[in-house]
């Protein structure tokens, strides 16, 4: 677990791999990737590193109302997560920063505690998107929960951050949980695992991603850039 340092030195430096197709046109924001004592931080500031996108770690109120651009990481328990946050400070702090149009993606748990609640525990997600996250139940008694390794997702809708599919894109999952819109239009990519599930939510400046984008290669590479380009 990468801690909070108050002098930044986890800021992310260029790195020697070009954004995939980036868009030299596009200002890029840093991004504040929000520490809440869940989280392979780590990971995920390395991958930022690799795109040459600037990227640090936040921690405090304060840190988060100074960012223009945040990424919610997580592993583990819904109500683990909704506690980091809480303890934190950082729940309501969120959810200001998306009233004022700030762009933010969850990704893994991040992407399930931007819901209303998970059946996996017992507190509220944060509510911003209208959707409830159950347990993945495949058809199939050969797939097994945890559903974990690559899967391809197919994109839905017209949000700018629905993935590409040109050429198909595949992401690394390891989730037991899958996220339930209650209006289907906020579904922007779509995964299988036996069954149909939401790879990725969106409305208006708030994204959730169910795979890792950070173990997920030059395809992740790919989605984290678009997020750093996204202009909500």
């Amino acid at each position: 677990m990468v801690g909070h340092r108050t002098d930044h030195a986890l800021r992310a430096s260029p790195g020697p791999v070009s954004v995939p197709d980036r868009e030299t046109s596009v200002s890029l924001v840093p991004v504040g990737i929000i520490n809440y004592g869940i989280g392979n931080l780590g990971s995920v500031l390395n991958m930022f590193r690799r795109i040459d996108v600037e990227a640090e770690i936040v921690a405090t109120p304060d840190e988060l109302r100074a960012s223009e651009r945040l990424l919610l990481p997580g592993v583990g328990a819904f109500d683990a997560g909704v506690r980091g946050l809480r303890v934190a400070g950082l729940d309501e702090v969120l959810s200001e920063r998306v009233r004022a149009g700030v762009p933010l993606l969850g990704i893994c748990l991040g992407a399930q505690l931007l819901t209303d609640a998970s059946a996996e525990g017992d507190l509220p997600g944060l509510g911003l998107i209208r959707a409830r996250c159950e347990r993945l139940t495949p058809p199939v008694p050969s797939l097994r929960v945890p559903h974990m390794g690559w899967a391809y997702v197919e994109p839905q809708g017209e949000h700018a951050m629905r993935p590409t599919d040109q050429p198909p894109q595949r992401y690394y999952f390891a989730h037991s949980f899958a996220m339930h819109c209650t209006d289907p239009g906020d579904v922007a990519g779509v995964a299988q695992h036996g069954e149909r599930f939401a790879a990725v939510v969106a409305r208006d400046n708030v994204c959730g991603a169910q795979f890792h984008p950070e173990k997920s290669h030059h395809f992740g590479m790919g989605f984290l850039a678009r997020f750093a380009q996204w202009s909500a």
